[in-house]
């Protein structure tokens, strides 16, 4: 009974021991990962708040977060009681090398990471510096930065493991043509982004136009472009279908002219209305001064002699677009209303042909046919009364 009683003890003695030496860990580990997480948070924040720091700057930052999460990592081997396991197989000639392989290529992919954000900042400085690299071109350039770097310390992390680099390029060739092939129309809108970053056919902000879609471009991102409709809508769009298509930028000049047809009576007098569109429109706000607005005839319609009345923005875009169009017309009635000047109701005149007329038409038509009763004539051949 006394030596079951003492086996009991020992062997709950050994469970709490466990469970307390696992709860300790379970802390220590759940401590690490918060001063990990915290740091990169920390650094984030900071990079985003102070978005002037230097390259040097930028790169101590990544390779503090790049330090404290390689630190965090061997701390957990050691919590966990595996850095016992490490030194054995560090001691093992069969197995030193790849251990040493392991902990370089930790060292690189971190050394990658901040290099990589090291880089980012510098293109993002050189892109506030010079407005020849617009908010496209720097994503692009980032994008291709990192995968250009990432790519080149994952060759050389393959090749500790392995001496056979060359045959898996070769697979990752046949598995590339694969992959393109079933993904061409994606593959297509990247490289279209790619042209659309060097040709720079608008900017973010340009109100533009491309096919049946009208809007203010939002995002030029690799594979789409988005645009924002005066109705509110958000409309995105591949590259390859932007690229293809005609592109209608109205923003590009910084001004746009615009059009407004306005009809008068044929009984007004022209220059007269010429005048008085002219007065109405000068001045309107949001209307340019210079080029000052013009008013051309353009054609005579069914029930009106139309004019055209052109007139510049400044700083295009579509709400300004509506916004003067409305207030010039506007304008033109109430000119027109002040002046006696009649814009015309679509109208037709009538007219009754007389006794001529209709001896005009028989002759251009070669007369009554024979035979036929004359208009002098009855029926039956006898004279009329």
């Amino acid at each position: 009974m006394t030596a079951g009683t003492g086996t009991l003890v020992g062997v709950l003695a050994d469970v709490d021991r466990l469970v307390s030496g696992n709860v300790r860990r379970i802390l220590i580990t759940a401590a690490i990962l918060a001063v990990v997480v915290g740091v990169r948070l920390v650094v984030g924040r900071v990079k985003r708040r102070q978005e002037e720091l230097s390259s040097k700057q930028r790169l101590a930052l990544s390779t503090a977060v790049a330090g404290t999460t390689a630190a965090g990592v061997f701390s957990l081997l050691v919590v966990w009681e595996r850095s016992g396991a490490l030194v054995d197989a560090f001691q093992s000639a069969a197995i030193a090398d790849q251990l040493s392989n392991v902990v370089l290529a930790v060292i690189l992919l971190a050394s990658a990471y901040a290099v990589t954000d090291f880089l980012g900042g510098v293109i993002r400085e050189l892109s506030v510096e010079s407005t020849a690299i617009s908010e496209h071109q720097e994503e692009v350039l980032r994008r291709i930065v990192q995968l250009t770097v990432y790519t080149l310390v994952g060759l050389v992390t393959i090749g500790l493991f392995t001496d056979n680099v060359g045959s898996l390029l070769v697979g990752a060739g046949f598995l590339g043509i694969v992959v393109g092939m079933a993904a061409r129309q994606t593959l297509g809108a990247v490289l279209a982004g790619f042209v659309l970053m060097f040709s720079r056919p608008f900017e973010v902000g340009d109100w533009v136009s491309i096919g049946e879609h009208e809007g203010t471009v939002t995002e030029i991102s690799i594979i789409s472009t988005r645009l924002r409709s005066f109705d509110g809508e958000v409309v995105t769009l591949p590259n390859d279908e932007v690229r293809a298509g005609a592109v209608i930028d109205r923003s590009r000049r910084n001004r746009l002219r615009i059009e407004v047809e306005v009809g008068v009576d044929y009984a007004t007098d022209l220059d007269q209305a010429v005048t008085v569109i002219e007065e109405a429109v000068s001045g309107l706000d949001g209307v340019a001064r210079m080029p000052q607005p013009d008013v051309v005839t353009k054609r005579f319609a069914d029930s009106a002699v139309v004019f055209g009345v052109r007139y510049w923005i400044t700083n295009p875009s579509m709400r300004k677009r509506w916004r003067t169009q409305t207030a010039v017309m506007s304008a033109i009635k109430t000119a027109f209303e002040e002046e006696g000047i009649t814009i015309p109701f679509p109208q037709q005149t009538l007219s009754s042909r007389t006794k001529g007329a209709d001896a005009e038409m028989e002759a251009r038509i070669g007369g009554a046919a024979e035979g036929d009763p004359t208009p002098a004539e009855g029926s039956d051949g006898s004279e009329g009364s």
